[in-house]
């Protein structure tokens, strides 16, 4: 799955977008909403572990997973193990950033799984580690035949482009949804704060435009076959 353009320069552009990301969300969680905790009175510091995760292990690691054909120029299988454990991350950070949520909604008497966003990070995070799951088993061990990897191929590959489209999505409305609650408790709607949350969004939407780009792209020339999965 690649066009007449090069990977390399959106890979660039993801790892700035990246870096922009993860900063932003420690600004807001630890500036603006008084830090991170997994036990608090505060229950506010347990929650804040949910965005830190979701993006940072979630949505960034996850990302550089998928860019990591197109962006190491390395062999294939060493590609194929970096892709294979930075998603494995992704999965385990993504987990833990839900069981954040769970913790500061059973700790402080709110209702669990009542909101879209609650509904689709449940199902996406259970279908990426089912893909995480089949991709081991087919393309790393014990391995299908040839003729069955590369029939599996493109399905594997499209079934992650969407997982990850909708993961992408889903932030940015877990973003849209937190600040609603927030704004409606009192914060200005025109202030830093709110203005941090919403272009947090924004960069988190444009990462994963240039991860998706990334994909599309030409990769770097290999030695041996190659090929692109997520």
């Amino acid at each position: 799955m690649a066009t007449e353009f090069r990977a390399l320069p959106f890979t660039f552009g993801a790892h700035v977008l990246a870096i922009a990301g993860a900063i932003m969300v420690l600004v807001w969680t630890l500036y603006y909403r008084g830090g991170l905790a997994w036990d608090s009175a505060n229950k506010n510091l347990i929650f804040n572990l949910h965005p830190v995760l979701m993006l940072i292990g979630f949505i960034i690691i996850g990302g550089e997973a998928i860019i990591s054909y197109k962006s190491l120029p390395l062999k294939k299988e060493l590609k194929k193990v970096i892709h294979l454990v930075l998603h494995a991350i992704a999965i385990i950070l993504g987990c833990l950033g839900i069981a954040a949520a769970f913790k500061n909604h059973n700790e402080s008497n709110i209702a669990n799984l009542y909101s879209l966003h609650s509904w689709f990070g449940i199902t996406i995070i259970s279908l990426y580690g089912i893909q995480w799951i089949y991709g081991f088993l087919m393309f790393f061990y014990p391995k299908g035949s040839p003729a069955l990897r590369s029939e599996s191929l493109p399905w594997h590959v499209l079934f992650g482009i969407f997982l990850y489209i909708l993961a992408i999505g889903n932030a940015a409305l877990g973003f849209l949804e937190k600040l609603t609650f927030l704004e409606n408790s009192g914060i200005a709607k025109y202030g830093p704060e709110a203005l941090l949350v919403n272009f947090t969004a924004v960069i988190t939407v444009l990462y994963g435009a240039f991860v998706m780009l990334s994909v599309l792209g030409q990769g770097p020339v290999e030695d041996d076959d190659s090929y692109t999965a997520i």
